[in-house]
């Protein structure tokens, strides 16, 4: 590649960091702006610029991007934020293009090209949808959860971009931080504010420890028509190695289906075999469904990993970006092995993501629940460290969590979850499900240590209720991170589990750790976290949005 070409693609990719700081503004000051009009508040330029900065988290930032609009005029109150947010991007043009002669900073800055792309997405799209809460109050409630799902991921994915700098040389990674300051700020800030808002328009109110409280939809196990009987499907696509269906190849198959789909389903009937491609549902391409011959039958397998040169975010046997996939019988494995480090079997950043009867199996970052909205049921994660790990709000039901052999010197951890923002609604829920190991590990003496989690992030939040664990877990039962991060600010709830390792009188007492009961832990059921759970009832696939209660807890 010719340095114009070079410089050309760096400059979509600065193109793509000002656009992030431009939606950003929008999205807040309409946010704002919005939420003071159905308040009558708005009277003069200080207290609109007051009012609007209120909630947030970087009220400096916030006033400062208001500080020279002399209106309270909204077109205006946005150009004013918007030009002080460009700003700062000119100023290190430069600078990034000097840093992407480095060939692992190159990698890095693909992985923000990505990530700050969806940022972009997700932001326009929340910017149509902050009237909504107002102008129709029975679907307020479906409006606020997506207003909260795509700030978060925001927010996440901002994070992953400064994270991908983690093992480059140099100062690139420092000087990104500061680059994205303004806009992770931003960002932040609209999230406080619509999580403000959602307490105006009745939705739901986020709690300080991370509660809500809402009204608990009743009922027990859904079970709709269209999965209920896999052998009742008529696929769209036969994928079969042996040559006997329409591809042979599942790469073959996603390329002939159109750039874009959010209409009807495209099944994709994947038949008995291993298929030895990494896969990726791009997005745009929505409700695509994944039906294989069973996950011992119909398995993917990829084994590119961070030892052999790739970014953790690219790793992925199957990478599922696209919105409503669902995913059933199917096994996908990274076989990079513990000498591969982080090395993914399956990442999903799709919104409302499903996978049912799943297995995923790998050792270090197995499952990277990235971002948005996910359901998991009746699925296994094999893995050593942080085999699950990511920012999204998931919730696990059924599920089965097997500890593996990790490499000489290493220990052993279930969930690393990533919140990063007080705001943010992401969250692990893991309910009526089983934290085993295999023998391989068992065997060995001494004992490997293995945990239920550690703070990846500040925020971190995980919960895991009515489920068994088993006694290979150390006592303390979760583990920092490194020093004290996280240590105050996690949340970490432990709710009727059982098992040997259910005992928590061993337990860490950081300030992170919360004992909840009643409406407390009823509020991180699947009918309230999601905000709205049709996605996952009409899928057919097997659901309780409810507390399950579980026999012998």
């Amino acid at each position: 590649m010719g340095d114009t070409d070079a410089g050309s693609k760096w400059k979509v990719i600065i193109a793509t960091f000002a656009s992030v700081l431009l939606v950003t503004a929008i999205i807040s000051v309409i946010v704002a702006a919005t939420y003071n009009r159905a308040r009558s508040e708005v009277v003069s330029t200080s207290k609109a610029v007051e009012a609007i900065c209120s909630p947030t988290r970087y009220k400096a930032t916030c006033q400062h991007s208001l500080s020279k609009a002399n209106t309270t005029d909204h077109r205006k109150l946005i150009e004013a934020a918007i030009t002080v947010a460009v700003g700062d991007v000119r100023a290190v043009l430069a600078v990034l293009l000097e840093a992407a002669k480095d060939p692992v900073t190159k990698g890095a800055f693909s992985v923000c090209r990505d990530v700050l792309a969806r940022a972009v997405r997700d932001l326009r799209r929340s910017v149509g949808k902050v009237g909504g809460a107002f102008a129709d109050a029975a679907r307020a409630r479906e409006y606020v959860s997506d207003l909260r799902t795509w700030l978060s991921a925001v927010v996440a994915n901002q994070e992953t971009c400064v994270d991908a700098f983690r093992n480059t040389t140099g100062d690139a990674g420092e000087r990104m931080k500061r680059l994205l300051k303004t806009a992770r700020e931003l960002s932040s800030n609209g999230l406080a504010m619509v999580t403000d808002l959602s307490e105006y328009v009745g939705a739901f109110r986020l709690e300080k420890g991370g509660g809500r409280k809402m009204v608990v939809k009743e009922g027990g196990a859904f079970v709709g028509r269209r999965l209920a009987d896999t052998a009742s499907l008529k696929p769209s696509i036969v994928v079969a190695k042996d040559g006997g269906g329409d591809f042979k190849t599942i790469n073959e198959a996603l390329a002939s289906l159109p750039k874009r789909n959010n209409d009807s389903f495209v099944v994709i009937h994947i038949k008995a075999g291993v298929y030895s491609e990494n896969v990726e549902i791009p997005e745009g391409l929505n409700k695509i469904m994944f039906v294989g011959d069973g996950p011992s039958a119909t398995r993917l397998t990829g084994k590119r990993s961070v030892a052999g040169g790739y970014q953790t975010y690219y790793t992925a046997t199957l990478a599922i970006s696209g919105e409503d996939f669902l995913g059933k019988d199917l096994g996908v494995e990274n076989t990079a092995g513990p000498e591969g480090y982080q090395a993914l079997a399956v990442r999903v950043s799709g919104d409302r993501s499903i996978l049912h009867n799943v297995r995923m199996d790998g050792y270090q970052d197995t499952l990277c629940a990235d971002t948005h909205r996910q359901y998991y049921r009746n699925c296994t994660v094999t893995g050593t460290i942080d085999f699950v790990f990511g920012n999204g709000l998931a919730l696990f039901q059924d599920c089965t969590f097997i500890t593996r052999k990790p490499g000489p010197g290493q220990e052993c951890v279930v969930t690393a979850q990533g919140r990063s923002d007080y705001n943010s609604n992401d969250a692990f829920i893991i309910q009526n499900s089983r934290f085993t190991a295999e023998l391989a590990f068992l065997a060995v003496r001494p004992m490997i240590a293995s945990y239920l989690g550690r703070p990846w992030k500040e925020m971190s939040r995980t919960i895991i209720m009515e489920s068994e664990i088993g006694g290979f877990i150390e006592p303390e039962g979760w583990a920092p991170w490194v020093g004290t991060f996280g240590l105050d600010t996690c949340f970490y709830v432990e709710y009727e589990n059982r098992g040997p390792g259910a005992n928590t009188t061993g337990r860490v007492t950081w300030k992170g750790i919360h004992s909840l009961k009643g409406e407390q832990i009823n509020s991180w059921t699947g009918g309230v976290v999601y905000g709205g759970d049709d996605w996952i009832r009409d899928s057919g696939v097997p659901y309780v949005p409810t507390m399950m209660q579980v026999k012998g807890n």
